[in-house]
């Protein structure tokens, strides 16, 4: 794709800071508010530029979750070209960097966005179903923090405290623990009721689920991070961006092992370990394998584990491309 203008937005909570390139040469620099009135005067301004159309322009910004959205409603509804980019991909490619503002951040992304053009990867907005999804499941993750949060500290004062000094905490906390698991079983029923009802969501998570270790909880947000097997189509994707496949460090006469990377969606790695753990006592295969590495090869047990979550995902993506069941 050919793009004439290059717009590089830094996203705040309440501002937004756009640098505005036409090829690489900076045209301006506009600091707004983060509101939709805003957004569209800015609009107004930037069509007014010489040239200026929106299928020769590409907007590119950091992922910022929630306050992106603003912005994001208002660019597609004008059908522009939106380049959404992690933040450490953008403050890697931009080499050693001293100094740090809204305004110079903006023209950062822009330049990249200038310098990356052949490898622009344009943004298509997720199903209203799927960030239903995500706003639930994210509830729900809150809940279970708070209930942890409860709990934790009287079980400990449970084996270190006298039963007669805990016992009023107990008692205040005891309401608030019943309405969290109340609230706990309304949002899992929210989210069952969501795939229930979408067909496309129902079939996935059927094919998912049929994997021996795939739980609710882990099909769903699989379904989540893939936006339903859309932007992430591939298992050797998914083991990369789940922090699974291992990468081998390498440098002249040194040769390291094959290691996997900290940089990963860490809530997912530990949910694929977790079905990991489960497949490894229920799915004949995987047991023997999984013992045949470790009692007879003497392989490190975290090894093997991470081995058989890479086999779950090849598993999974099995079943969504042939659309069968494992």
């Amino acid at each position: 794709m050919e793009f004439t203008y290059f717009i590089g937005t830094d996203v705040s909570k309440n501002e937004l800071d756009f640098a505005v390139m036409r090829g690489k040469t900076l045209l301006f620099h506009k600091e707004i508010a983060n509101t939709e009135q805003a957004i569209n005067l800015f609009i107004k301004i930037l069509i007014k530029q010489p040239g200026f159309d929106w299928a020769g322009a590409v907007f590119c910004m950091e992922h910022t979750g929630i306050y992106n959205n603003h912005l994001l409603a208002s660019l597609h509804k004008k059908k522009a070209n939106i380049w959404l980019e992690s933040a450490i991909q953008i403050k890697r490619s931009s080499g050693n960097v001293r100094g740090k503002n809204d305004k110079v951040d903006a023209i950062r992304i822009a330049d990249y966005a200038y310098t990356k053009r052949d490898k622009v990867r344009l943004w298509n907005p997720k199903r209203e179903v799927i960030q239903q999804l995500t706003n639930l499941t994210v509830t729900r993750t809150r809940l279970i923090e708070a209930k942890k949060m409860l709990k934790t500290p009287l079980q400990e004062q449970d084996t270190f405290s006298a039963k007669k000094v805990i016992k009023h905490s107990a008692v205040v906390c005891s309401h608030t623990l019943k309405a969290i698991d109340a609230d706990l079983e309304r949002a899992d029923n929210a989210i069952d009721e969501i795939i229930t009802k979408d067909p496309e969501l129902k079939r996935l998570f059927s094919l998912v689920t049929s994997v021996t270790g795939i739980g609710k909880v882990t099909a769903t947000q699989i379904l989540i991070t893939t936006n339903e097997f859309k932007n992430i189509s591939t298992p050797k994707q998914y083991a990369c961006y789940a922090g699974v496949a291992p990468f081998v460090e390498e440098s002249g006469i040194f040769k390291g092992k094959g290691r996997v990377s900290h940089m990963a969606n860490k809530k997912v790695k530990t949910l694929l370990h977790m079905s990991a753990i489960v497949a490894i006592q229920y799915n004949q295969d995987l047991k023997q394998y999984y013992q045949r590495k470790v009692n007879e090869q003497k392989k490190n047990k975290m090894s093997v584990i991470n081995a058989v979550r890479n086999k779950l995902i090849l598993r999974i993506f099995a079943c969504v491309n042939h659309n069968s069941h494992y």
